[in-house]
């Protein structure tokens, strides 16, 4: 075969056309504009420095689409300043380099009073927003400690002996949306100032909804937590630490009261802490152990989790907290592997706290476009199917005069047609969040 032979029988050539391998990321843009993102960055970020810097919104958008789009990098914004056919139609003529977008987050990260404090703002209105969205009034605090390996100069090695930082997530189960988080260095404890961060996830929530009930794993299992949901009538579900106690009571249980659930058995009894206020329920899931010559002798595992929720069975209650596993693991594996978060770009804690803010505010704003603006059929769609099936449609851009049109293929028409319907109706009715929510 001759070197200028190729496998398949097609030439290569270029064009003086304007195209865009992103075409449906122009649809995500318009719901940004419908919700009145950039305006909302820019009241609550630090200003340019001077008169021909960029606006907080140049660097924050580009941003939330190329992680929307499947970017993990500071490197892949340059995929979006060579895709003229997008910055065209979306309006990003003068777009940030990636040099600059990363200045800038550093800039922010060390802008105590306004950079990471003015993306805190932002994420509670959009969250706000969306919440107000949904009809129910009652909602389920999930919250959980998440590992990002990272080998930079400042990071901290974590227990699980690895460097990298340990940020805190606290999700609504009902409806998978980010209600707060809480960027932490590597070394953090993930049981450090878990009440306090269920009291800040309260404080997020819009006039009229609340958290009924909170559900964690064995690193919230501390008695002022305890107290805390006792006190605001919440209901809890929460790991327990298997200490000296704990393993007390658990080998006190009758023999006869164990039952059949799932691959293993299940009882319940009462327990107590030294500083609790009320005894609560202990519900233990046992499992038979495969004996090994050097470990544990005990014929069975054990996992427990202490919980107020009343007039339940055993088994119920247990159902009800393992789908915080289930559900949490996703919903953490969605904002680091689907939104790029498992990467951090910078070698500072401040700089990656911010980014990870942005993370954070691009999940967000992509569940509320596959809420309001994808219609139905859409609902339980990963992002990774949302870039195959929408995201990443080839589109040309033919100007007539003033007008700009974007050209797709035809089998793509009707439902380009409909998100943008839906986007323009959420303008009417008065959707874009307001500077203060």
């Amino acid at each position: 075969m001759r070197a200028s032979q190729t496998v398949l029988p097609f030439k290569l050539t270029a064009s003086d056309e304007s195209l865009t391998a992103h075409a449906g990321l122009v649809l995500f843009d318009e719901y940004l504009g419908a919700m009145g993102i950039a305006g909302l960055i820019n009241h609550e970020l630090p200003g340019a420095g001077s008169a021909a810097g960029y606006d907080p919104s140049a660097h924050v958008a580009p941003l939330v689409l190329m992680l929307a789009g499947g970017g993990r990098t500071l490197e892949d914004l340059r995929i979006l300043r060579r895709d003229d056919g997008l910055r065209c139609v979306v309006g990003l003529d003068d777009m940030p380099s990636s040099d600059a977008s990363g200045d800038w987050i550093r800039r922010m990260g060390a802008n105590e009073s306004g950079g990471l404090a003015g993306l805190q703002r932002v994420n509670r209105c959009v969250f706000r927003r969306l919440l107000r969205a949904d009809e129910r009034t009652d909602f389920t605090l999930d919250i959980d400690a998440t590992q990002i390996v990272a080998e930079k100069r400042e990071a901290r090695y974590s227990y699980k002996g690895q460097k990298g930082y340990m940020p805190m997530v606290g999700h609504i189960a009902e409806n998978s949306l980010a209600i707060d988080h809480e960027f932490r260095e590597g070394n953090a404890a993930p049981a450090a100032r878990n009440l306090e961060f269920v009291q800040a996830c309260e404080r997020k929530m819009p006039k009229g909804k609340r958290i009924k009930a909170v559900r964690a794993d064995s690193a919230a299992y501390q008695a002022d937590v305890f107290n805390y949901c006792e006190e605001t009538h919440k209901v809890f579900a929460i790991g327990a630490d298997q200490d000296a106690a704990v393993k007390a009571v658990i080998a006190a249980i009758p023999e006869g009261e164990w039952k059949t659930f799932r691959d293993g058995e299940i009882a319940e009894t009462v327990h107590c802490m030294n500083k609790t206020d009320k005894a609560f329920r202990l519900i233990v899931l046992r499992r038979p152990r495969e004996q090994d010559l050097f470990e544990d002798k005990s014929l069975y595992r054990y996992h427990a989790i202490a919980s107020n929720r009343p007039n339940e069975d055993a088994a119920l209650t247990m159902e009800w907290y393992s789908q915080r596993g289930d559900a949490s693991e996703n919903r953490i594996k969605d904002l680091k592997v689907g939104f790029g978060m498992e990467y951090m770009p910078c070698g500072s804690f401040q700089a990656n706290a911010v980014f990870f803010a942005i993370g954070v505010l691009t999940y967000n704003l992509y569940l509320g476009f596959r809420s309001d603006a994808l219609g139905s059929g859409w609902q339980r769609s990963q992002v990774q199917t949302v870039r195959w099936r929408l995201f990443q449609t080839a589109g040309k851009i033919v100007r007539h005069g003033r007008q700009i049109f974007l050209q797709i293929g035809a089998a793509m028409l009707d439902m380009f047609a409909a998100i943008r319907q839906r986007c323009a109706r959420i303008t009417r009715e008065g959707g874009a969040i307001p500077e203060t929510s």
